[in-house]
C-alpha cells in the first residue's frame, strides 16, 4: 500500500493554483522594470508567481521524490488543459443582449481571446520544463549524497527554465508580438525566473527541512523509472 503523507495533498493542490493563475492571469501581459545598469526590461507580469511553481516542484522532488512529482506535474497539465478548454466554451456562447455583455465580451476577447495558444504555449513549455527540472534535482541528489542542495534545487531550475523559456513564448506569441520582443522578454524572463530561484533558496531550505521532519522522509531516487508517462508511485 502506497504511503500516506500529510502535506502532499496541500502542496499538490497549491502547485495546480500557481501553474493555473500565473499561466493565465499573468503570461498575457508584457510588463516593464527599471532595473540598474540595465535599464528597462521588458517582461511577462506571470514571471512574477510562475517560479514558486518551480520551488513547489523543487520541495516536492526532494523530499517525496521523482514520482511524487510527476503526478503533481500531470495535475497542473490536466488542470490547464480544461482550463484552455473552458475559455474558449465562454467566449464562443452567444453574448445577451445590452452594452455591458457586449463591452464585457470585447473584454474577455481580449484578455483571453489568443489564449488557445497561451494554453497550448503554456502546457508544452511547462510540461518539457517540469520534468527536465525534477528529473535533473532527482538525479544530481543521487550523484551528491544529499549535499549541496543550494546547488541542486537553483542547478536544476537553471535548466528546467531553460526549456520553459525557449518554448513558450515562441509557441504563444510567434506573429502575435514582434519577434525581437519575444526574445527580449524570453530572455528576460529566463534570468530573473533563475534569480527568483536564487534569492527563494533560504526559504527553500526552510521548507524542505520543515517537511523532511514533519514526514518522515528524504528519498532518493536510485532505482525510480524515469519515463514520465506513468501516474503510478512505485513504492
Amino acid at each position: 500500500m502506497r504511503r500516506q503523507y500529510r502535506y502532499y495533498d496541500l502542496i499538490l493542490a497549491a502547485f495546480v493554483a500557481v501553474i493555473l493563475c500565473s499561466n493565465f492571469i499573468g503570461a498575457g501581459k508584457a510588463a516593464t522594470l527599471d532595473l540598474p545598469y540595465f535599464g528597462l526590461v521588458v517582461f511577462g507580469a506571470g514571471i512574477l508567481f510562475f517560479p514558486i511553481s518551480y520551488l513547489i516542484s523543487d520541495v516536492l522532488t526532494e523530499v517525496y521524490g521523482y514520482a511524487y512529482d510527476r503526478r503533481t506535474v500531470w495535475a497542473g497539465f490536466a488542470a490547464l488543459g480544461f482550463a484552455a478548454i473552458m475559455v474558449q466554451v465562454v467566449i464562443h456562447l452567444p453574448v445577451a443582449p445590452g452594452s455591458y455583455m457586449a463591452n464585457y465580451q470585447q473584454g474577455l476577447e481580449t484578455v483571453f481571446g489568443n489564449s488557445w495558444r497561451i494554453a497550448l504555449g503554456s502546457m508544452i513549455a511547462f510540461w518539457c520544463g517540469s520534468f527536465v527540472n525534477s528529473y535533473v534535482l532527482a538525479k544530481m541528489k543521487v550523484w551528491t549524497q544529499g549535499k549541496y542542495l543550494w546547488a541542486r534545487t537553483i542547478g536544476s531550475t537553471a535548466t528546467g527554465e531553460l526549456v520553459d523559456s525557449s518554448l513558450f513564448y515562441m509557441i504563444a506569441f510567434y506573429a502575435v508580438w514582434p519577434t525581437a520582443e519575444i526574445i527580449q522578454v524570453a530572455i528576460a524572463q529566463y534570468i530573473l525566473k533563475t534569480s527568483w530561484e536564487v534569492l527563494a533558496t533560504p526559504f527553500t531550505y526552510w521548507i524542505i527541512g520543515y517537511l523532511k521532519r514533519k514526514e518522515n522522509e528524504d528519498y532518493y531516487d536510485t532505482n525510480t523509472n524515469f519515463t514520465p508517462f506513468q501516474l503510478k508511485v512505485d513504492r
